[in-house]
């Protein structure tokens, strides 16, 4: 069974769409979107949940009216401003550290787990298995949220029998991304021919090559600006990467969003589709 994470430095490079195609293109395979910030990889797919869990992590304070002497000892060692003068904790300032829980005189506050989100089990409309997950707005300890759906998919995996863990990661570089990557089997660096796009490539390059995860780069809108495509190859042939090619900018693209369709679905015969097809043969090798 073999992993392979799709990644971008920065956002908006085309990553899920690409991501969405090779799940259009590869057989037996789970889909995990692990950009659990901001899921959207089972919009295009299609898929129906069909289980659903929680995910609690972290800790998180409430005061019992009842028990609070109101002496003001939890709002004098809160740091966060999270508690209001007539002691309620406001739950999106609250960082969970326990100051209040452990300091209380009264012993009126409760530390109890915190619900951060949910992750769910779908299936797409090509019947495949696909994971994704959703944090609640102001919650935390989205890496560990990331791990629980690479946990998930790969027990759905290991199963069924696949052969592919299709794993749409998130973008930058930060502890989700991390936790996204390691272990996999390759990784995708979707990407595009501008300075943002340039710049940000070379930093997920570096975070792959501190890992020693073999990769190889997709150009996105590849056609739009030839001066910092031509940039990116000379920059996978520096840093050991293949480049596994080059896709055109496709005005359709937008409207097959619109239609919860990939672009191979929406135009299969245009040059977008083909460079895809041709990208995936090129993978297909890697593997």
């Amino acid at each position: 069974m073999k992993e392979i994470v799709v990644i971008s430095g920065k956002g908006g490079t085309g990553k899920t769409s690409f991501t969405a195609c090779m799940a259009a293109l590869f057989n037996n395979q789970v889909v995990a979107d692990c950009d659990v910030d901001a899921a959207n990889l089972n919009l295009v797919l299609n898929a129906a949940v069909v289980e659903e869990y929680e995910f609690v992590s972290g800790h998180s304070a409430t005061i019992n009216k009842d028990i609070c002497t109101s002496c003001g000892r939890c709002r004098e060692v809160c740091r966060y401003q999270a508690i209001s003068e007539d002691y309620q904790v406001d739950r999106f300032s609250c960082e969970g550290c326990g100051a209040c829980f452990y300091l209380c005189p009264a012993g009126a506050v409760s530390f109890d787990e915190a619900l951060c989100g949910h992750y769910f089990v779908g299936k797409t409309k090509t019947e495949e298995w696909a994971v994704f997950a959703e944090l609640l707005p102001g919650a935390e300890n989205s890496g560990k949220l990331v791990t629980a759906v690479r946990k998930k998919a790969g027990e759905i995996a290991k199963e069924n029998k696949n052969d592919i863990i299709l794993t749409d990661g998130p973008p930058g570089i930060g502890c989700t991304v991390i936790a996204s990557l390691t272990g996999a089997s390759f990784i995708v660096f979707v990407t595009e021919p501008t300075v943002s796009g340039v710049h940000d490539l070379k930093r997920v390059m570096e975070l792959s090559m501190h890992f020693k995860l073999p990769g190889g780069v997709v150009i996105n809108k590849g056609d739009l600006n030839p001066a910092y495509s031509k940039e990116i190859e000379t920059l996978c042939l520096e840093r050991g990467f293949d480049l596994l090619g080059s896709i055109p900018y496709e005005p359709l693209v937008s409207q097959a969003q619109r239609q919860a369709k990939t672009i191979l679905e929406y135009a299969p015969d245009c040059q977008a589709s083909s460079a895809i097809r041709q990208i995936y043969n090129k993978l297909c090798v890697q593997l």
